[in-house]
């Protein structure tokens, strides 16, 4: 057998071997399910899901220690996750609250007149909202500032 033959087929034993040794495992993730939810935190029911196309948004909200956001509702579904300090609810029509603390996740009211408040320290909450193209993620109650 020619030599160069002999060479060709071994440099493409090696290179085979090569790309085999360096392929990466494939595995399976760790999930933690942080929320699942077929209502809000206060027990309000999500009673529909529009019909139109998806168009899902991530905020990073970061609220001041010793501040309260501003009145306001949500008209999509969504879901926020405590990446620092605290978060207090309060919903306006049942006084009811509730405090989230980092590393907790909680599912937001739709249609319904809330704000949250920060504690000691500074919040950082990750909202992820299900909405569609064109409609707001926090609507501002009547004569309150924006949310965000």
């Amino acid at each position: 057998m020619p030599r160069y033959i002999v060479l060709l087929t071994l440099g493409c034993l090696l290179t085979t071997t090569n790309m085999k040794a360096q392929a990466q495992q494939v595995a399976s993730g760790h999930r933690d399910m942080l929320l699942q939810a077929t209502h809000s935190w206060n027990g309000m029911a999500y009673d529909h899901y529009p019909v139109t196309a998806p168009e899902l948004t991530m905020i990073r909200l970061t609220i001041p220690a010793h501040t309260a956001l501003p009145w306001h509702t949500h008209p999509v579904p969504n879901a926020g996750y405590v990446l620092e300090g605290q978060l207090t609810i309060h919903d306006q029509a049942s006084g009811r609250t509730e405090t989230f603390h980092q590393g907790e996740a909680f599912a937001e009211s739709v249609n319904d007149t809330h704000r949250g408040e920060s504690g000691n320290t500074r919040t950082v909450v990750l909202l992820t909202y299900a909405g569609t193209p064109g409609t707001p993620t926090s609507v501002p109650a009547k004569g309150e500032k924006p949310e965000y």
